[in-house]
């Protein structure tokens, strides 16, 4: 009966060990693919935002859908900074994180801008917007080597 218990005992701890190692795996890919559509989303945002803002300039309509654009991507970095991220990926995130306060940054800068009546296409493709989107966008290699 001992040797039964003590089994049984030994399956058990396996399993529960067993279902703690999906559990991390299935964290870990929910998280890669959040991460990938997030970068998916701003690699949209950095090829989209020029255009947007020439049109703006002339065009009522498309400097609200500009701004909206820019407020969108600033509630999609404050949705992705708050992700807790899998133990492999916490270097990455901390990039990301890193990467999202300056784009968050130029992202009020040129809001500001707007609401000042200052619209300047060039002043959006010479800030850190751009550069710091196809930065968090570079990143995505990054985590397909930790992963591989």
């Amino acid at each position: 009966m001992k040797i039964f218990l003590t089994v049984f005992g030994m399956i058990g701890l396996l399993f529960l060990n067993g279902c703690s190692l999906i559990g991390e795996v299935n964290d870990t890919v929910e998280y890669v693919d959040i991460t990938t559509e997030y970068i998916n989303s701003t690699k949209t945002f950095a090829n989209e935002v020029p255009q947007l803002a020439k049109e703006a300039v002339t065009d009522e309509t498309a400097r609200q859908n500009l701004e909206n654009e820019l407020g969108q991507m600033k509630e999609q970095i404050h949705s992705f900074n708050e992700l807790e991220p899998p133990s492999i990926a916490e270097d990455i995130h901390n990039q990301i994180v890193s990467s999202n306060a300056k784009l968050e940054e130029g992202i009020d800068m040129y809001l500001d801008n707007i609401e000042n009546g200052t619209l300047d296409p060039a002043a959006l493709e010479n800030s850190e917007i751009l550069t710091t989107a196809n930065e968090i966008s570079s990143l995505m290699e990054k985590i397909n080597q930790v992963l591989n």
